[in-house]
């Protein structure tokens, strides 16, 4: 699964992924003290953390069946 910010006018980010072994792996800048992502069998849920005017953005989740 991957998970994706895309702030006001910008591009999607991508924030973090995380596989079927439930390994999460943050890209950089981001962080689990900031965007805390569980997952089990059929629901993955991303939390953000102390949320300021800064973390204003949408956010996506996606899925590869590969």
């Amino acid at each position: 699964m991957f998970w994706y910010q895309q702030p006001p006018r910008n591009g999607l980010k991508l924030v973090a992924t995380t596989s079927t072994w439930r390994e999460i792996s943050y890209e950089e800048g981001y962080s689990e003290a900031k965007f805390a992502i569980s997952r089990d069998k059929d629901l993955s849920v991303m939390t953000i953390k102390n949320v300021t005017s800064k973390d204003a953005a949408t956010y996506f989740c996606a899925v590869s069946d590969h």
